[in-house]
């Protein structure tokens, strides 16, 4: 078959939040606040359109934690508001890499604001506008492209998390995975004129190798995966190279990572080495390896229809029918409950809350064996759940979590992606790629659960995991027949795409943006340590380095949060070159750290960390700092602090060429 060309564009864009006392989000800890940054977070956006004014589908890949209703209405509603009609719930797919090393607060829903105090409009802003911005660029970059689809193999990336609840699936299920993962890397590859201009890559793995004791923004191992091929592989400047016509641009995206951790020692921070920083560093390289290798073997050209459609669902009502319920029979969802064991956390990645286990937690559970001897629908859908968290109780008086979300498929020519808004294990994948092939006509390798999508109701977990109550499937909220919902849901979408007819689009989610509580900035002024002054230099640098060694800079500092520098850096390492400073690093740098401290009321010190790369050339550099301090009436004034010269001697024979 001939391949098709399509018009592609590609966007990216900074969606940095908070870098400072800004609770993080995905371990749920109240500890774990943000204090600095190690890589910034970046939004990928790909336009795919048959020719200049055909369908088309907007895809956007953020190093996010999670994909709220709050960020998808309001996308939405600033994209309708730029261009139209082109870009609906239907044909853009928003979603998250699952880094759960980033600033939250920017949910609509009261659960996930729990260590944040509250909504973060600085944080919610950043990301928003950055997403959009992003799809702007990428509608500016539209044009004509070839689209290439491979599938490889990737076995020592993940790790399977829950092992006893995958056991329990059937002996049919566990045979698709003879090692308990989903090893499958997907590549799709966009060309023009001969050349590769992005990709996106799918590949599960949950994005945990940073734990929860880390307080630096990280996109982690996908982050790292992406930012490693776009800037130190293509040599992009992200501080001047995002704009309409990017050289390159490459997004790892999640799939059905739900039981899949990268931690391959099963302990947090442990596998493949025991430092979080390296394991993010090699994981993210094994999944540029994979799918780089896919680049070389060129894959199938991609001809055929570009096409979308979407449905919005409440969980919490779903009749289901036996068709997809496993046991012959019609049942019922419920409402949003989260299990006793989801308190505990996922073992290998971050323990949560101490008295909490996965499996049974007796003292918890016995309130749940009351409640179901009273309701046989709550039994039905629940048990054997310990509900911790009515949710569906507790939605009535506040929203608490989201119920009503959608549901997605789209088509480009031969692969199908299906957004589901949760963590889907990666049987429960499975079952849903297998019921979207069997009624599109399409080979299993190329449908894929595109997780974390437009949404977020926790985890998926088949009938039979949900039965361990282990994390994910104490974390299964809408119950034992949430994934058959799923099931049926993508069914009615797959025949209504295969038929070319429309779907009913349901009743949207809630909007809720009017009732969340914004939050006001009422800290302390920033004051300059004793009869300093702002970027004053603390600690200076060594006259000299080797390549490889530490650079480490401390300043009198101000709160990072007085400005966010979106798109922007609050560091700089600079080279001396003809009479000028060239900048070689920022902060969205992986060899930089940007770390803040606070020493007392009002006052605090930046601590600017360069691991010297070992091809570092000789000559002599100094280390920018940009920071912003707010006055006692709230006057924002920018400040800029330099530290010394110093001399690095390269060591690398290769240094500098």
């Amino acid at each position: 078959m001939t391949e098709t060309t399509y018009h592609v564009g590609r966007g990216l864009s900074d969606i940095t939040g908070e870098a400072a006392e800004c609770g993080m989000l995905g371990y749920g800890r109240a500890d774990q606040q943000t204090a600095g940054i190690h890589t910034r977070q970046r939004s990928r956006a790909f336009i795919i359109a048959e020719g200049e004014d055909g369908p088309r589908v907007l895809i956007v890949v953020n190093d996010l934690p999670l994909v709220f209703d709050s960020v998808h209405q309001e996308v939405l509603r600033r994209l309708r508001s730029r261009f139209g009609e082109l870009y609906g719930a239907a044909n853009t797919m928003i979603t998250a890499t699952h880094t759960h090393c980033a600033p939250g607060g920017y949910s609509h829903h009261l659960l996930y604001n729990s260590n944040t105090k509250g909504f973060r409009p600085k944080t919610f802003g950043a990301l928003v506008d950055g997403i959009v911005e992003a799809v702007e660029r990428a509608h500016a970059d539209l044009a004509p492209s070839h689209l290439y689809l491979s599938h490889g193999q990737l076995r020592d990336a993940s790790v399977n998390r829950s092992r006893v609840s995958f056991e329990l699936n059937p002996a049919s299920d566990r045979a698709f995975f003879p090692d308990a993962i989903d090893p499958q890397t997907t590549l799709l590859r966009i060309e023009r004129a001969g050349r590769t201009v992005g990709v996106i890559n799918w590949f599960p793995t949950h994005n945990t190798s940073m734990t929860n004791q880390n307080h630096l923004i990280s996109s982690d191992n996908k982050g790292y995966a992406g930012y490693h091929w776009e800037r130190e592989v293509e040599g992009m400047d992200y501080l001047t190279d995002p704009g309409a016509s990017p050289a390159f641009i490459a997004a790892f995206a999640q799939t059905n990572a739900g039981d899949m951790s990268p931690n391959l020692n099963l302990h947090p921070g442990s596998g493949p080495t025991e430092d979080e920083f390296e394991n993010t560093r090699v994981i993210g390289l094994r999944q540029f390896d994979a799918a780089s290798a896919l680049v070389e073997e060129v894959g199938a050209g991609l001809s055929g229809a570009i096409d979308a459609r979407m449905t919005y669902i409440d969980l919490a009502h779903v009749t289901v029918g036996a068709e997809f319920t496993g046991d012959g029979e019609a049942h019922v969802t419920s409402g949003p409950a989260g299990g006793s064991a989801s308190f505990a956390g996922a073992w290998a990645d971050g323990p949560a809350f101490p008295g909490f286990r996965e499996g049974r937690n007796p003292w918890f559970d016995w309130p749940s064996k009351i409640a179901y001897r009273l309701s046989e629908r709550l039994r039905d859908s629940q048990a054997p759940k310990g509900i911790m968290l009515p949710g569906g109780l507790l939605n009535r008086l506040l929203p608490v979590v989201a119920q009503r979300v959608p549901v997605q498929l789209l088509r480009v020519g031969a692969l199908y992606l299906i957004g589901i808004p949760g963590e889907v294990t990666i049987t429960a994948g499975l079952r849903l790629r297998r019921t979207v092939a069997a009624i599109v006509g399409a080979e299993l390798a190329d449908v894929l659960v595109a997780g974390y999508s437009n949404g977020y109701i926790h985890y998926v977990t088949t009938p039979e995991e949900y039965e361990a109550q282990q994390y994910e499937g104490a974390s299964t909220l809408f119950g034992r027949w949430e994934l058959p919902a799923f099931q049926q849901t993508a069914a009615a979408l797959a025949t209504a795409m295969h038929s070319h007819t429309p779907v009913n689009p349901g009743a949207p989610t809630d909007d809720l943006s009017g009732r969340h509580r914004k939050r006001r900035d009422l800290g302390a002024p920033d004051q300059a340590v004793g009869g300093s002054a702002f970027g004053d230099v603390v600690v200076a640098p060594r006259p000299s380095y080797l390549s490889g060694q530490r650079v480490v800079v401390v300043f009198v500092g101000a709160h990072p949060n007085n400005d966010l520098h979106r798109g922007g850096t609050y560091l700089r390492v600079e080279r001396s070159e003809s009479d000028d400073w060239l900048t070689v690093h920022d902060d969205g740098d992986w060899v930089t750290r940007f770390a803040w401290g606070r020493l007392s009321k009002g006052r605090s010190e930046v601590t600017v960390t360069w691991e010297i790369p070992l091809d570092a050339r000789s000559g002599h550099y100094r280390i920018t700092y940009y920071g912003d301090a707010r006055d006692h009436v709230g006057v924002i004034r920018s400040f800029v602090g330099t530290s010394p010269e110093f001399e690095i001697v390269a060591t690398a024979p290769d240094a500098g060429r």
